[in-house]
Order: C-alpha cells, then structure tokens, then sequence
C-alpha cells in the first residue's frame, strides 16, 4: 500500500532540507566516532599504563613480603573472571569494570600456588571525561546541524522563490499574457555570474519575446489580408449580382460568398486575438437565445435542429457572442455530423450533439486549430475557433468530447457570474420554470 504524501513533501526546498539533514547527520556522525574512538583509546591507555605500573609495584612488594599499598590484593573480591582465568594461566591483563557501583580499572597477574595479585584502579574520572566529551559531540553536532539548516534553507529559499517566479511568469505566458517577463536580477546584470536560474529565466523571457512578436506579426498579417481583400470582394459580390441567371452564376455567387465569410471569420479572429475584445452585457433567458442562434444557424443551413430546455436560466451575458458560439458549434454539427443534431439547455450549461463520426482526437486533446480539417470534411477549420474564442471572452468554458454510443458533444459551460462582475457567487444565472414543451425545431 502507497502512502499519499502531500504536496510540499515534494518541493525543492524540503528535499534540500532532507539532504541537507541526512549529510549532516551522516558527518557529525562519523566525526564524533571517530573523536569518541581516538580519545577513548587515550584515556583508556593511560588509565591501562597507570595500572600495570601499580601492578608492577605490588609484584615486587609481593615478592618481597612487603605490605601491598592500597587497591591491592591477592584473589581480590570483584575481579572479573575473565581476567582471573588470564593470571592464573601466567599473563598479565587489564579489563575495565564496575566494583562497588564505581568504574575501575583491573590490572592482573599471576601470583605463588595459583592465585591472582590484582590491583584496582579508579576509572570515574576517566569514564566522566568520555561522557562529557560524548554529550559535547552530540550538543555541537545539533548545533552544527541546525545552522546548517538555516543557513542552507536560506540559500535554497532564494533559488526556489527565483524558480516559483519563473513558473509564475511561464504560466502566465501560456494563459495568454505575452508582456509577463521574468526579469531575474542576476540575468539583467551582465557583470555577475549567472547560475542556472538565471541562465532559464533570460531563456524564458527571449522566449516571450520572441513569440509575442511573431503573434502580433502573424495577427497583423491576418488583418491586414482581411482588410485588403473586403474591398475587392464587396466589388466582386456587386459584380456577381449583375450576372444573367444559370448555374454558372449561382457557383460564382456561392464561392463569393464563401470568401466573403472566410474574410469576416479573418477579421473575427485578429480582434480575438488581440486580446482586446470585451463583451456588452444583456440579461436574458438562455433558451431564448439558444433558440435564435438554432433559428439563424437553420437559415443559413436549410437544417432542423432539436432544442430541449431541461432548466432554463436568466443570464447577463453578451447575447451577440453568445449566439455566435451556438451558432458556431451547430453549423459545425450539421456540417461534419449527422443528424439529429440536439441543443439541450440545462442551466448555463449547454451542450450540443450530433449522431455522427465524433471529434477527431487531436481536436478532443487540444482543441480546434485554424485551417485543419480531418478527411474530406469542407470547411477551413474556424468556426470552433471563433466559438472557442468568443467563449473566452464571454468568460464561459468550451468543451469537446465524443459521446460513448457515438456522435460529438460540444459543451458550453456559462460562468455564475457574468465576465467583470463583482457581485455575490450564483447571481449570473438564476432558474427559472421551462416552457412546457422541452423540444423546438429550429
């Protein structure tokens, strides 16, 4: 079973830290054994070479009959048995052990008939010092630790917070806003060294800059082909108007008026894409304008489509925009699905359906793109577009998706409140009762 961390156990900052902790502990550690090892094995030592000094003394007191000096003995009570069965095999041996509550130091040897001359040293003071010196190992090592801590917390905080701010201006720049710019201090200034923060926001700032003026070279193209080609065009409608009647003046009308709307949907989206556009507020019933846009897009087309109202609402919106998205998305139904093709309204959200092949899955992944088309359907791929576009400026969220039992869904979610609005959560749309027949042709 995989245990669900939280988000912050994963940033930068907490796994520096965690490094940062894990290497000092791991140094402080082999510090302090290494002081522990090397002043432990000079105390002891010492403490060793003072007792078979005294040991050496009490033989030769032993061997003379002198009185042995204090602490030794022969056989004494508490030697360790280890170090008696060492002296009773005619060696010499030190051991350190607790003789009446208190560390000491044996020394041992062998003495007449078997018996064992021992001496006993005390070990307190000695055993004080490794202590002490044990508890300052481990009180430096926090210390050591903690600063380190702070210290690299501090360093690691101002490359996170010059790497939050990146990603800050990064997302920004996908949203949209092509004028968010980095401005690391460190990549301004050309006198200092730049580290790798540095070197990825003056890449991610030539980068802003270099796709914004390719934009607006490409919106002011768009603009001004568009613009360029209207006059011609409103010549060649005029002149086409003026042919004597035939099928060969009904295929020049038809294309004329296919150019002019490819013009119009130029022009549509240079001002969609200028970022400018704001939509003119009107409050309405949303199946009302759910129906005219059904009723224009019928007109234009010579096709029926179904509207069913589960939960009519009362919008503010820009019904001009409004009804251009639902427009848009139900020529697209008609023009690459088959019917019937359904607008359902149920509360600001509406969806529309055909029954045909679905959305290509580039388009379900990433949304329409200008000017593709997938097999042979007609059309030059700006419809969605536009509709995606004046979605976004109504504030509303515009969604593709392929129905399970076939057919593509287009559904269009109105925001609570309407784009620039300051007032109270759910006053952008209120219920209202629908009429009592829920399907209209269109």
């Amino acid at each position: 079973m995989r245990l669900a961390l939280p988000r912050w156990a994963g940033t930068l900052a907490v796994k520096a830290a965690a490094f940062i902790t894990v290497m000092c502990c791991a140094l402080a550690a082999l510090l302090g054994v290494l002081v522990h090892v090397s002043v432990t094995d000079q105390t002891v030592g010492q403490a060793r070479a003072l007792a078979l000094s005294r040991l050496k003394d009490a033989t030769t007191a032993f061997e003379s009959g002198d009185t042995l000096l204090p602490g030794a003995g022969v056989d004494p009570e508490g030697l360790p048995e280890r170090l008696r069965r060492l002296a009773a095999s005619g060696q010499r041996g030190t051991m350190v052990d607790v003789h009446q509550g208190r560390p000491t130091m044996w020394a041992a040897g062998p003495a007449d008939r078997g018996r064992t001359l021992a001496v006993a040293v005390d070990y307190s003071q000695q055993a004080r010092t490794i202590d002490a010196l044990d508890q300052s190992i481990l009180w430096s090592s926090l210390l050591a630790i903690g600063a380190t801590l702070l210290v690299g917390a501090f360093a690691v905080t101002r490359v996170t917070r010059r790497l939050h701010a990146t990603a800050r201006v990064a997302r920004r720049i996908s949203g949209g806003d092509l004028d968010a710019r980095v401005h690391d201090p460190l990549a301004r200034d050309a006198s200092r060294p730049h580290d790798e923060v540095a070197a990825v926001a003056a890449a991610l700032d030539s980068m802003a800059a270099s796709l914004q003026g390719k934009l607006l070279a490409e919106q002011r193209f768009t603009a001004d082909v568009a613009h360029e080609l209207r006059t011609p065009l409103t010549g060649l409608h005029a002149a086409a108007e003026l042919l004597p009647p035939g099928r060969p003046t009904e295929l020049v009308r038809d294309r004329v008026a296919a150019l002019r709307t490819l013009t119009e949907d130029l022009l549509e989206i240079s001002r969609l894409d200028t970022g400018r556009e704001r939509p003119a507020l009107d409050a309405g019933h949303l199946s009302s304008v759910a129906e005219r846009a059904v009723r224009a897009a019928g007109a234009a087309s010579g096709a029926d489509t179904q509207v069913r109202v589960v939960q009519d609402v009362y919008v503010e919106t820009d019904r001009r925009r409004l009804e251009r998205v639902l427009g848009n998305l139900v020529a697209n139904a008609h023009g690459h699905g088959r019917p019937p093709v359904v607008l359902t309204v149920d509360g600001p959200v509406v969806s529309v359906r055909d029954h045909g092949d679905g959305y290509p899955e580039y388009l379900v992944a990433h949304g329409p793109q200008r000017f593709r088309t997938e097999g042979g359907a007609t059309g030059h791929g700006l419809g969605l577009t536009i509709a995606l576009g004046q979605a976004e400026v109504l504030g509303a969220r515009l969604e593709f998706a392929n129905a399970p039992d076939g057919g593509a869904v287009a559904t269009l979610t109105l925001p609570q409140e309407p784009p620039g609005s300051s007032g109270p959560a759910g006053s952008g749309g209120v219920p209202v009762t629908p009429p009592p027949s829920d399907t209209v042709s269109g």
